[in-house]
């Protein structure tokens, strides 16, 4: 096994769990950002940037490429051709994970008018019962698509999923990546103007 297999297999399973964090649960929270002067109709060519936000120490991994291909055939939909050499679009990509800690207070007593209620009038707590604060911590995924428009070098739409992870099946991390990419891409307000079928071709 070679020496980067430990860090791919860790990144596999991270990202889908990531994706299928965000794309799965009621709490995900999926927002977009366009450039006020962005015309994306103007495009009709897309790439990737040499390396990608989710390559890692100068090698690409297996979740670029699913995130490669899911990207893909969102951009070919609307009629964007991927092009090897000078794209008029660069599709770049990022994920993450980290905790968050929250604090919540519990009822004071049985007397409660909220969940403890159900104890009122049956039963008492013990002398020195710990009534005060809960701190809880779990893990929030975020992913990040980005377009930018490769001969400015500019930032023209931004896709942000993020959500609460639960423990899930990570077996399939590329139908989580496909998912969580067709979810930010029914945000995406680009279509291309024209499309040149014939000239397509697929990324290596």
């Amino acid at each position: 096994m070679s020496a980067h297999a430990p860090r791919l297999a860790f990144g596999v399973a991270l990202v889908g769990a990531l994706c299928a964090g965000c794309v799965t649960q009621r709490s995900a929270d999926i927002r977009v950002n366009l450039a006020p002067s962005a015309d994306l109709s103007s495009y009709s060519t897309f790439g990737f940037p040499e390396q990608t936000g989710t390559d890692r120490g100068g090698y690409s991994t297996i979740v670029t490429d699913y995130f490669k291909a899911a990207v893909t055939e969102q951009m070919k939909m609307r009629g964007y051709r991927y092009v090897d050499e000078n794209p008029s679009l660069l599709v770049n990509f990022y994920a993450n994970v980290r905790e968050r800690t929250e604090v919540r207070s519990r009822p004071g007593g049985p007397a409660a008018s909220s969940y403890y209620g159900y104890r009122l009038g049956l039963y008492d707590t013990w002398p020195l019962y710990d009534q005060n604060v809960d701190t809880i911590s779990y893990p929030i995924g975020t992913a990040n698509i980005d377009v930018v428009d490769a001969a400015k070098k500019q930032l023209v739409w931004e896709g942000v999923a993020q959500g609460r992870l639960h423990d899930a099946d990570m077996d399939n991390p590329r139908e989580a990546i496909s998912s969580a990419v067709t979810q930010l891409f029914a945000k995406f307000p680009g279509r291309a103007s024209a499309v040149d079928a014939t000239a397509s071709t697929a990324p290596r």
